[in-house]
């Protein structure tokens, strides 16, 4: 309890921590999380915005046809008649004229946008004081925010303030439908992330074009809500749009430049789009042509067009797909620092060993990243990645120093006397509970192999003690590692042969496939040590392994003064029994049907019998695993073994002669026998092909 209750102070801790440097707004760790929501972004991909706004850009193509910019107001005129004839409900002009270029020109881009009757004008808010038309002053005054609520007690409200702006000439101005600032505001590393949607300008607040654009074009008012801590809400009609305190919307971008759906300028003015192309539509008058530098930089676009924030921004709204990042994001984003550092604390409390603790931190981490971007891609909620990521990560490691400082200390002399003689698992369970070192077992699948040295007793009569204790020290020493790594249980040495056992005392996913790897390790390890034995004059040695997968108690056996981790029952018997096999097949590993269903795929297996060996009544099937498939063994060996269980000996006879001729085939030798005898004396009508072994 007391060990557990330190994880959770250490947990509390670095919430602290991370909240204060959270809180102290360092501008690396501000960068780094925006970035990593960048991905989030980039990793849900491209989506499809909503067809009510478009963009009509003055690009490479309009500057290629009608020439360079500036155009003259004239032709700007013709496109803004065009964007409306082509039937546009507001045409949101993100160009601004603050200079006369000559009175006939600006009297007819003045006409065309009083005719037109749908047009928001720009303007831009800015810091460098001069003269103000009051002409023009009245003009921009006349579209601030009339529904304004705010809450008693509140002095100010906390949006960004300028002294000054540029906008339209009076004369330009005056046929406008209404007028929003068209500014946007960079984050700390220069993407473009959020778009303001009101700023004050001497103490009276004004909506931006994109939202005096969608006033007009769902003809509905904005309604602007006020408390303590700034902006609360900002209502259009049934719209709400969830901006942070300071009337930021967080853009959610559809994709790269072009995502929304963009007409060339060239097109409406020269008329070569069909008609109503436009109608109904939030249509967004700006630059995409790279020269004229209305360009962006975005999390999906590094040169976004400046028209297109503004028009993914309205199509947030129409399409109802928004951002959320506000005091309800910053509250969950405070529970989240403070509540999964503690739950950690719990999993770290109950782990076993500091890989299992950096394991559950690593998946605590891994599984808050995965709901972060569910709750991204789902609900759009923008949940901060970086800070609860940091406290995780600083729980682990202040907790994992703790237990390896103070927790561990005593086991390590315990895992050092233990960690020769039985497999790590074993050891790391010991240490957790040493009240399993008691009589007593459980039942469970698990499998079993065996290995056994073939003519042991003739390699014992040519070499003396000692070299025969070496010989046998290099061979047993690789081949119990390689049980080792396949996640095994050395069970006993029986002599020259070799126990192990795979699921047991731990689970241990795909046991069947971790023992098949084991052996075919083995042989291949057993080819370099006879290498070896054969430069020092000694005689090779050949192997044979049985692996069979079944239920079996295991447990620790024996008296209280001495006792095993150990197998028993049938299933463990039938795989001694198999490793026996090999002498008769002339094979080297031999396993049971229940382990090659267990294995899965990428092992060469072939059916070479069904045999009821000794001290089983029920045949069963036996596979021998081989290394490969040399030259399609598999399939011949496979069609002849099923003409000799049809009694087609002679037909089978031929094959399983050619089999044992053209690949050396042990198996195809034996048959080829035993098709010969049975071509002599027939078996009898009740014989079902099944082979009775008679010894071990």
């Amino acid at each position: 309890m007391s060990k557990n209750l330190l994880f959770f102070l250490i947990a509390l801790v670095a919430s602290i921590i991370i909240f204060f440097v959270d809180s102290a707004s360092v501008s690396f760790i501000h960068n780094v999380d925006l970035k990593m929501k960048d991905l989030r972004l980039l990793v849900r991909g491209q989506i499809p915005p909503p067809s009510s706004v478009v963009v009509v850009a003055i690009d490479n193509k309009s500057v290629k046809e009608i020439g360079r910019w500036p155009w003259s107001r004239e032709i700007i005129g013709e496109l803004v008649t065009g964007v409306a004839e082509y039937g546009a409900k507001v045409t949101a002009l993100d160009v601004v004229f603050s200079e006369t270029q000559n009175p006939l020109s600006d009297s007819a881009l003045a006409e065309s946008i009083a005719l037109s009757g749908n047009v928001i004008a720009g303007h831009f808010f800015r810091d460098e004081v001069h003269p103000i038309d009051p002409e023009v002053l009245a003009q921009i005054k006349s579209s601030k925010i009339s529904q304004l609520q705010i809450d008693a007690g509140v002095t100010s409200v906390p949006l960004i303030e300028y002294a000054n702006f540029d906008a339209n000439i009076a004369a330009i101005g005056q046929g406008a439908l209404a007028y929003g600032f068209f500014n946007v505001i960079s984050d700390s590393d220069g993407l473009f992330r959020q778009l303001p949607l009101l700023m004050l300008y001497n103490k009276d607040v004004y909506p931006s074009m994109v939202l005096q654009a969608l006033q007009h074009f769902i003809g509905e008012g904005a309604e602007v809500s006020v408390g303590s801590a700034g902006v609360r809400s900002i209502h259009v009609g049934k719209y709400v749009i969830p901006s942070n305190q300071q009337a930021e919307l967080s853009v959610n971008y559809y994709g790269p430049g072009g995502s929304i759906k963009t007409y060339s300028a060239a097109d409406v003015i020269r008329k070569r789009l069909p008609q109503n192309e436009l109608q109904g539509k939030l249509a967004f008058v700006g630059f995409t042509e790279m020269g004229i530098y209305d360009v962006r930089p975005t999390p999906f676009d590094s040169v976004l067009p400046g028209v297109e924030i503004h028009a993914t921004a309205a199509a947030n709204t129409l399409d109802g797909r928004f951002i959320i990042h506000n005091s309800s994001t910053d509250l969950l984003d405070r529970a989240t620092l403070f509540l999964l550092p503690l739950i950690l604390a719990l999993f770290l409390g109950l782990a076993p060993s500091a890989l299992i603790g950096f394991l559950a931190g690593t998946g605590m981490s891994t599984l808050y990243i995965a709901v972060n971007y569910l709750l991204f891609s789902r609900y759009l909620i923008d949940g901060s990645l970086l800070s609860p990521l940091m406290a995780l990560g600083l729980t682990t490691i202040g907790s994992e120093i703790y237990r390896s400082l103070v927790v561990d200390r005593k086991g390590r002399h315990m895992k050092r006397a233990f960690s020769n003689y039985v497999s790590a698992d074993l050891v790391a369970q010991i240490m957790k509970n040493p009240d399993s070192l008691k009589l007593g077992g459980e039942k469970r699948e698990i499998s079993i192999l065996f290995s056994d040295i073939r003519g042991f007793t003739t390699l014992s009569e040519q070499l003396s003690p000692e070299a025969l204790v070496q010989v046998l020290n290099e061979y047993l020493n690789p081949m119990t590692m390689i049980v080792l790594e396949e996640k095994g249980t050395l069970d006993k040495y029986i002599g020259d042969a070799i126990m192990a056992i795979y699921n047991a005392p731990l689970d241990v996913a795909g046991h069947a496939r971790h023992a098949c790897r084991s052996a075919l390790k083995m042989m291949e390890k057993l080819g370099d040590l006879n290498r070896s034995f054969i430069e020092r004059g000694i005689h090779s040695i050949d192997i044979g392994i049985g692996i069979n997968t079944g239920d079996a108690v295991v447990g620790n056996m024996g008296a209280s003064m001495r006792f095993d981790y150990t197998a028993i029952g049938d299933n463990v018997n039938l795989a001694s029994r198999l490793e026996g096999l090999n002498k008769m097949y002339g094979t080297h590993i031999i396993v049971s049907e229940s382990t090659k269903m267990l294995a899965g795929e990428g092992f060469y297996f072939r059916e070479i019998d069904l045999v009821a060996v000794k001290g089983k009544l029920q045949p069963v099937p036996i596979y021998e695993l081989m290394v490969d498939d040399v030259s399609g063994l598999l399939i011949s060996f496979s069609d002849a073994l099923m003409m000799h269980r049809n009694r087609e000996f002679a037909a089978a006879l031929i094959l399983f002669d050619c089999l044992s001729t053209s690949h050396q085939d042990s198996v195809s030798v034996l048959y080829a026998e035993r098709c010969r005898e049975f071509i002599a004396e027939p078996p009898p009508p009740e014989w079902d092909g099944v082979f009775v072994a008679k010894t071990k």
